[in-house]
């Protein structure tokens, strides 16, 4: 099956309901929208979430269009782990982590939807089934809601059969967050997992500080604590607390990954779609995970959960609240598998 054409649409729009974490307000809903087709009448498609500034999609769709695409014209779509290389190649000359990792993740994904389809087969039993259900928590506790509403999204996730939900912290001081966590736990009950993110928002000291307090009132663990790319802080941050570091979603690509593991900093690997390099450095990053004993658990879901049901290490994937038209239902505390071909429609963020 040879590539014939790429085509994007992009979208942009103010969230309903704006949201905040430790360092920013994410009021827009962005995506951009791709297809591969091919000579063989078949082809994929994936959407990736772009939101903050509005402008984002339509440079996305952009680089997609005008640069990404073009290359891989008349490429055989099968060849996945090949476009994906050719594409780094092409784009290491202005920086492939970054918006160009945005772009082929796309692209990737788009083709293993491509493949999954020509085969009448769901991507994850390509990828080599591990498991028919994954663990899920929801991440509900954002920082807008007042104490009250967020004791009620936690109960309305517990109500929907979640195994456990996360919250943001560090938008304020530390007895802020205990009161918030105290709350959450009121809720939710002792024996439930507690997840807390502070979306890079602390440097080491704080880190230490804030983390010794999570540890200490049971939380499962403690995300995004230090700037993503700070290897060497994440490192001696575990080597410091009890609670496990979690962290993956803003590193690109492989590389970025190895040292982290290898230095023993991080407890939970939680790499992102769009900025890992998409389902095939995901699945690949998870493997790499794996042989370090290192558990993964998704940043988002949608198509991430195919790479999740293959790998060996997953525990959890990520969700929102369920649809209120009960369109999805958990089994258990867990997401069914979808059955469709490719990657299917449906998202579990």
């Amino acid at each position: 099956m040879k590539i014939t054409r790429v085509t994007v649409e992009v979208t942009s729009e103010p969230k309903q309901h704006a949201i905040r974490d430790a360092i920013q307000l994410l009021d827009r809903n962005g995506r951009c929208d791709v297809t591969v087709e091919t000579d063989a009448g078949v082809s994929g498609t994936s959407s990736t979430y772009f939101g903050r500034v509005a402008s984002s999609p339509a440079l996305l769709g952009a680089l997609i269009t005008e640069q990404l695409g073009p290359a891989i014209i008349g490429q055989d779509a099968t060849m996945i782990r090949h476009i994906r290389d050719l594409l780094r190649t092409l784009t290491d000359y202005q920086g492939t982590a970054g918006l160009s990792t945005f772009g082929i993740s796309a692209i990737d994904q788009a083709l293993w939807d491509l493949l999954g389809k020509s085969l009448g087969v769901p991507v994850w039993k390509l990828l080599g089934a591990n498991r028919t259900a994954i663990p899920t928590y929801a991440m509900v506790g954002w920082l807008e809601l007042d104490v009250p509403q967020l004791q009620d999204v936690c109960a309305r996730a517990m109500e929907q059969g979640f195994q456990g939900v996360k919250m943001k912290v560090g938008g304020g001081p530390l007895a802020e967050d205990l009161e918030r966590i105290g709350a959450v736990r009121a809720v939710i009950g002792d024996g439930v997992p507690l997840m807390v993110d502070a979306n890079q928002a602390f440097d080491l000291a704080e880190a230490i500080r804030r983390g010794r307090a999570y540890s200490d009132l049971g939380c499962r663990w403690f995300e995004e604590p230090l700037r993503a790319a700070d290897t060497a802080a994440h490192i001696r941050l575990a080597e410091k607390l009890d609670i496990p570091i979690a962290t993956g979603e803003n590193r690109y690509g492989q590389e970025q990954f190895r040292d982290l593991f290898v230095g023993g900093g991080v407890g939970v690997v939680q790499p992102d779609l769009r900025r890992a390099g998409g389902l095939t450095d995901c699945y690949e990053i998870g493997l790499m995970a794996a042989g370090f004993g290192i558990p993964y658990a998704s940043h988002g879901g949608g198509a991430h959960i195919h790479v999740l049901a293959a790998l060996p290490n997953t525990i959890y994937v990520e969700s929102g609240l369920l649809p209120a038209d009960g369109s999805v239902t958990l089994t258990d505390g867990c997401y069914p598998l979808p059955t469709e071909p490719g990657l299917s429609s449906w998202s579990a963020h």
